[in-house]
């Protein structure tokens, strides 16, 4: 793609990297196939091609943005679908990243949605703000029905059906400490606790912990480590995203050179992709360069670690699994068969639901930004996983599975716990006996 920004323009380096980014799209609109929002609507704007044009427009004329590119750039549900199809290696997650920011410094939104996203950003990344948050709208759920008729108050109508009816209480294994392996030490890690996923599903932690310690790997929990910046870094709220960043950087850096680490065990992939992303996000910074690129290359989705360990052989469970495998995942972080091939040595029958590499619609907050095009594409993956006909569907995202899990009485559990009740922990909760059991 031909550009024409100015030598001053240039100078700024992040606009630097969207023009190199921008220069690399040839309009080949392969892309398409794979973008959720376009199979969804057929708007040519609401494509990466499409998003990538308007970006360049914007970008390249210096100008604010209007209304017509955010609302198209707020339909993008950073799935990356488009970069996995991509031929040229048009790296659009930096892309529509930047957009976002310099949609945040310069547009001004409508009251109610600045109210929503300031809400979303004061609330989710912390947990005792979040588990609150769910209690009380145990109270406002009555009302979804009325907010559903008014446009503007549709994504609280959203929150208030996503919110379980139950508030598990805090986990013990998300309080800092040291987990001694109780096998022959092999290893030792970090695990980012998070901030929603502790909330909505303690279990999986205590799943990945309790596996990871039978296996003779030490497991730290480190002491002010937060949530991992997505969520607000998908806002533009970049300065925020940055500030996460440092803090956990931080608190992993002293982890690393308080005995050492060989990964830091991410089993929320959303946030894996994120952490993962630290080394270019700090880049610019001359105080966290270095720190941030070694924390991202220790960074390991959960499966992404047990698959270099040699495991015992698992007892057969005898069930059907659908795996989902979550954009974040699969898209993000390219990891696609190490989950897959673990349960199947862990004795499950693994199916892959057809149009696999189609978003569920969760995407971090999009699920309550966009709640009409997410219903949709929720109902598409749902219809697709019940075809496999399994006993049970795993996924490596909290999202993924809430999202899913609310339209479906298939039970649906994070990876890892089917993992640790093969190699010897509990039955994963909702999960019914099987007459191998």
């Amino acid at each position: 793609m031909q550009t024409n920004f100015t030598a001053e323009q240039l100078a700024d380096p992040h606009v630097a990297e969207a023009e190199s980014i921008l220069r690399k799209c040839v309009h080949c609109g392969f892309c398409t196939a794979t973008c959720p929002t376009y199979v969804t609507l057929g708007n040519e704007l609401d494509s990466p091609r499409g998003r990538i044009y308007l970006i360049k427009d914007m970008l390249e004329n210096g100008r604010a943005a209007d209304e017509q590119i955010v609302t198209h750039i707020d339909r993008c549900l950073s799935c990356l679908a488009c970069t996995t199809t991509c031929p040229s290696g048009v790296d659009y997650m930096h892309l529509v990243d930047h957009a976002r920011t310099h949609i945040e410094k310069t547009y001004r939104r409508p009251l109610m949605n600045r109210l929503t996203r300031n809400m979303l950003a004061m609330v989710l990344p912390y947990p005792g703000r979040f588990r609150l948050a769910l209690k009380l709208a145990a109270l406002g759920r009555p009302f979804a029905g009325l907010f559903d008729q008014v446009k503007s108050l549709k994504p609280m109508a959203a929150m208030l059906r996503l919110a379980p009816s139950t508030v598990a209480p805090p986990s013990d294994f998300a309080r800092p400490a040291t987990h001694a392996a109780t096998a022959a030490r092999r290893g030792r890690v970090a695990i980012l606790t998070g901030c929603a996923q502790p909330v909505l599903d303690p279990g999986i932690n205590e799943a990945a912990i309790s596996l990871l310690t039978r296996l003779g790997v030490e497991v730290v929990v480190p002491q002010g480590e937060g949530c991992c910046g997505a969520l607000v870094h998908h806002m533009g709220r970049e300065d925020q995203a940055l500030d996460s960043a440092r803090r956990n950087v931080d608190v992993w850096t002293r982890a690393i050179e308080d005995g050492g680490l060989d990964a830091i065990i991410v089993t929320t992939s959303g946030c894996g992709t994120t952490i993962k992303d630290y080394g270019h996000m700090l880049r610019l910074d001359p105080a966290y360069a270095e720190k941030a690129a070694r924390v991202s290359a220790l960074a390991k989705d959960v499966t992404e670690y047990l698959a270099t360990l040699d495991l015992p052989i698992a007892e057969t469970k005898g069930m059907t699994v659908a795996y989902h495998s979550a954009c974040s995942l699969q898209h993000g972080q390219k990891v696609t068969m190490a989950p897959k091939l673990l349960l199947k040595a862990a004795g499950f029958t693994v199916k892959d639901p057809p149009e696999g590499h189609l978003c569920c619609g969760s995407a971090g907050t999009y699920n309550i930004m966009q709640p009409e095009i997410s219903a949709r594409l929720k109902a598409r993956k749902v219809k697709n996983i019940v075809s496999t006909k399994p006993d049970v569907i795993a996924a490596g995202n909290i999202g993924c599975m809430t999202q899913i899990g609310s339209a479906t009485g298939i039970p649906v559990v994070h990876t890892v716990e089917l993992l640790d009740w093969a190699y010897g922990g509990p039955r994963p909760k909702g999960l019914e006996r099987t007459a191998t059991d």
